[in-house]
């Protein structure tokens, strides 16, 4: 069963590798996001994963958390979300051959963990990519997580959300890292079950909001594995 499971991450793999060169090549092509829609579409096809949606995205959210688990988590988002999305990661993927090309193109964010300016480039660049009807997206984790426990989120969603007061939609995906786990080489295909929670408006009154909704979706994660057996 091993040697299936690596064998299907290779080959689950090449077909993201192979998607994300056709995203760039489409680029220029067409309007965003659909190059980046198509991509996902590809992969989410190819590799036979299916979602289950529970809940609904709201029309009028101006900022996702995600809780990150997988290199899936991505492709996932775009297939379930109609939206216009830009993903902050850190600067160092955007530094990365090939992948980084994937993410500059269609302006995704970077964020640089230990600059002193890097706070000042984030508000920025997430100002102008709402002015462009786009949705900050993000996982405030800032890394995958493991073990199904997230871990503390980091400020810079909570600094972005309480200048531009943003109505914030928290997404919560469940064991991702279940199915594809690129440090582990292993893939299988299954259904992704994701939870779409309330929104609500960023409060900078409210020092700790982003720390009780990392609670939040920790909660509505462990119901989702207690209530479905089979996510353990």
């Amino acid at each position: 069963m091993k040697i299936f499971a690596h064998l299907s991450w290779l080959i689950a793999t090449i077909i993201i590798f192979v998607s994300l060169t056709i995203s760039i090549i489409l680029y220029p092509l067409l309007p965003r996001p659909y190059a980046r829609k198509i991509s996902s579409w590809i992969i989410r096809l190819s590799i036979f994963f299916s979602v289950e949606v529970k809940g609904e995205e709201d029309p009028a959210a101006q900022m996702y958390l995600i809780n990150h688990q997988s290199d899936l988590d991505i492709a996932v988002m775009e297939t379930i979300s109609k939206k216009d999305l830009s993903w902050v990661a850190k600067k160092e993927l955007f530094d990365v051959p090939f992948f980084g090309l994937a993410m500059s193109i269609p302006e995704d964010i970077p964020v640089e963990r230990q600059s002193k300016t890097s706070l000042i480039r984030l508000l920025k660049n997430s100002k102008d990519r709402l002015n462009k009807g786009r949705v900050i997206t993000m996982f405030p984790e800032g890394t995958r997580s493991k073990n199904f426990k997230m871990l503390p989120f980091k400020s810079g969603a909570k600094v972005v959300a309480d200048k531009y007061q943003l109505k914030v939609q928290p997404v919560v995906l469940i064991e991702t890292s279940k199915y594809y786990d690129i440090k582990k080489f292993y893939y299988k295909p299954g259904r992704i079950r994701v939870v779409f929670m309330d929104t609500f408006i960023a409060d900078k009154n409210d020092e700790n909001w982003l720390n009780e909704l990392r609670k939040k979706m920790q909660k509505v994660y462990n119901d989702e594995l207690a209530n479905n057996p089979s996510n353990r």
